[in-house]
C-alpha cells in the first residue's frame, strides 16, 4: 500500500515535468521573437521605394513626344487618291450597218434623240420620260435615210466623243449599275467599258477624252494617287499606256491633226512632283492645286517631251495645223480682274509668238472665242474693252482685216465660230441656246456669203471634213421653240430640217468622217 502511494507520487512528478516542459519552447520563442524586429526588411522597402524614384525611366514616356507620328500624319491627309485600274467588262454588241463597217469615206453628221416618246398615239397626250438616248447619223447626201448607231441612257447627254475617221466612239454612262467609260468599235460593232467612273472630272479638272486622228488610241487624263497624269486607251481594249508618267500634274491632252504630236498642259515647271516621298515635294495641306500650267508637246514614235512659250495657261491648247498650236495666257474666272492674251506656238521649234491686233493693249483688252484658219494666217475673235464689244478678223501678224460691232454681236463667251477646212468660209453662230441670228457665213475678207435671219437661229456651227457642208443646231419658234439639227451647204444655202419628224430633244454631236 505504501508502495503504491509512493508509484502513484513518482508518478504524478514525472507527468507534472512533462506538462511543464513546454515552458522553455515559449521562452525559446520569445527569444526568437527578435527576428520580427530584424523585419528591419521593410525598411529595405523604403530602399525599394528607390525603384519609383527610378521610375525616372519612364522619362523615356519621350514616346508620347515621340507622339510626333499624329503630327506627321498629316501623310494621313496626303494619302494617295485611291486609282482606277485598267478594265475591259460590260462588254456590248452593237449592230453597225454595212455603210459604215467598211469605212466612213463621205460625211456624216451626228446627233442624239432623247426621250422620243414614239409609243404615243396621239401626240397631244403627254407621257412619261422614257430615258432613252439614240445616236443617229446621216449623210447629207440622204437626208431621210437616218442611220441609227447605238442607244444609251439619257444621262449621258453630249459626253460623246467620236474619231474624225469614223471608225470609233467613246461615251459616258455616268448612271446606274454598269456606269463608267466606254469605248466602241464602229468596224465590228463591239466594246466595253474601260474605266468605271461617274465623272470625267480628275482633282477638279474636266479633261476630256480625244481620239487620235487614225481613230486607234483615246488621251485621256486620270487621277494617278497624288497628281495627274495622261494615258492612252486602245481601241481594242487591249490595254492603256501611260504616256506622260510625271509626278507632276500632266491634263489637258489633245492631238495634232496628223497623230504625231499630243499637246498638254503641265504644272512641272512650278511643281516638279505632288508625292510626298520626294525631295521637295509640293504639299497639297499648303499649296493649291493646280489650274494651270505650262504647254508642252510630246512626239509619239520617240516619247520626247518639248515645252512650247513660256506662258501659262488654262486652258487646253488647240491645234491649228500640224505644227501650230494657239494657246491663251491668263485666267478668265478673275472677275475683278480677268486676263485673256492669244499666242501662236511652234510644236517644232518650242516656240510662241503672242498675238496681239496693232494697237491694242494686252491689259484692257480681251480676246474671247478665237478660231483659227487652217494655214495659221488670220483668226476671227471676241474683242472686249471697257466701252465696246466687237468681232474682229485680224492676221497672225496684228493686221486688222476687218472689226465688226452693229450686225454681230455676242455675249461674253457666247460665240461659236468655226472655220471651214477649205479655208475659205467662217460660220457664226451662237451658244447654249443664246443664238440670237440666223445663218452667218462670211468669206476670208469677212463679207457676207449669206446672212438669214431666224427661223431658224445658228448655234454651235460645225464644217464637214472635206468642207462642203455645214451642221448646226437652231431654233424655230413659229413650230414648237424646240432645238432641231440643220445642214447646209458650205455657204449656208439650202438648209434642211433633220430631226423634224423626232419627239424629245436633240443634240448636235459633230461630224464624222469624210477626212480627206
Amino acid at each position: 500500500m505504501r508502495y503504491a502511494l509512493y508509484l502513484m507520487t513518482f508518478i504524478l512528478l514525472v507527468g507534472c515535468n512533462a506538462l511543464s516542459e513546454p515552458t522553455p519552447t515559449p521562452t525559446n520563442t520569445p527569444t526568437e521573437t527578435p527576428l520580427p524586429t530584424v523585419t528591419a526588411t521593410p525598411s529595405l522597402t523604403p530602399t525599394a521605394t528607390i525603384t519609383p524614384s527610378a521610375t525616372p525611366s519612364p522619362i523615356p514616356t519621350e514616346t508620347p513626344t515621340a507622339t510626333y507620328t499624329p503630327s506627321i500624319t498629316p501623310t494621313a491627309s496626303v494619302t494617295p487618291q485611291p486609282t482606277i485600274g485598267f478594265s475591259f467588262d460590260s462588254w456590248q454588241r452593237v449592230e453597225i450597218p454595212n455603210s459604215i463597217r467598211a469605212g466612213v469615206t463621205s460625211p456624216l453628221v451626228v446627233y442624239t434623240n432623247s426621250n422620243n416618246q414614239s409609243t404615243i398615239g396621239n401626240i397631244a397626250t403627254p407621257g412619261a420620260e422614257n430615258r432613252v438616248q439614240t445616236l443617229y447619223a446621216i449623210s447629207p447626201n440622204s437626208p431621210l435615210n437616218r442611220i441609227q448607231l447605238l442607244q444609251m441612257d439619257a444621262s449621258t447627254g453630249n459626253q460623246i466623243y467620236l474619231s474624225r475617221n469614223g471608225k470609233s466612239l467613246a461615251y459616258l454612262q455616268p448612271t446606274g449599275n454598269n456606269f463608267g467609260l466606254y469605248i466602241i468599235s464602229l468596224e465590228n460593232g463591239y466594246g466595253g467599258r474601260v474605266l468605271p467612273v461617274t465623272s470625267l472630272t480628275q482633282r477638279g479638272i474636266t479633261s476630256l477624252p480625244v481620239w487620235s486622228p487614225n481613230g486607234e488610241q483615246l488621251a485621256l487624263t486620270l487621277d494617278t494617287g497624288y497628281a495627274l497624269d495622261i494615258f492612252l486607251y486602245d481601241r481594242n481594249g487591249a490595254g492603256r499606256t501611260n504616256v506622260s508618267n510625271s509626278p507632276a500634274s500632266d491634263f489637258y491632252p489633245t492631238w495634232s491633226p496628223d497623230g504625231r504630236y499630243l499637246a498638254f498642259v503641265s504644272d512641272r515647271n512650278t511643281c516638279p512632283s505632288w508625292t510626298p516621298a520626294d525631295a521637295g515635294f509640293c504639299d497639297v495641306l499648303t499649296q493649291p492645286a493646280p489650274v494651270g500650267g505650262n504647254v508642252f508637246v510630246l512626239n509619239i514614235s520617240d516619247g520626247t517631251i518639248r515645252q512650247v512659250g513660256e506662258m501659262t495657261t488654262t486652258e487646253p491648247p488647240r491645234w491649228v495645223n500640224n505644227r501650230l498650236i494657239a494657246i491663251a495666257e491668263g485666267d478668265i474666272s478673275n472677275i475683278l480682274n480677268p486676263q485673256r492674251t492669244l499666242w501662236l506656238g511652234d510644236a517644232e521649234r518650242g516656240t510662241a509668238t503672242p498675238v496681239l491686233l496693232n494697237g491694242d493693249s494686252a491689259s484692257n483688252t480681251l480676246y474671247l472665242s478665237d478660231v483659227w484658219s487652217p494655214d495659221g494666217s488670220a483668226l476671227v475673235f471676241q474683242r472686249i474693252t471697257p466701252s465696246t464689244t466687237s468681232v474682229v478678223m485680224m492676221g497672225a501678224n496684228g493686221t486688222l482685216v476687218r472689226e465688226r460691232t452693229e450686225d454681230l454681236g455676242f455675249p461674253r463667251f457666247g460665240m461659236s465660230a468655226t472655220w471651214s477646212p477649205l479655208n475659205d468660209r467662217i460660220a457664226f453662230g451662237g451658244l447654249n441656246g443664246l443664238c440670237p441670228y440666223g445663218v452667218r457665213v462670211a468669206d476670208r475678207a469677212f463679207d457676207w456669203v449669206a446672212t438669214g435671219n431666224p427661223p431658224p437661229s445658228m448655234c454651235s456651227p460645225q464644217f464637214s471634213a472635206d468642207g462642203q457642208w455645214l451642221a448646226f443646231s437652231g431654233v424655230n419658234p413659229r413650230v414648237d421653240g424646240r432645238d432641231d439639227i440643220y445642214i447646209s451647204t458650205s455657204n449656208g444655202f439650202s438648209a434642211v430640217n433633220l430631226t423634224v419628224d423626232l419627239r424629245g430633244q436633240m443634240q448636235l454631236i459633230g461630224w464624222m468622217g469624210g477626212v480627206p
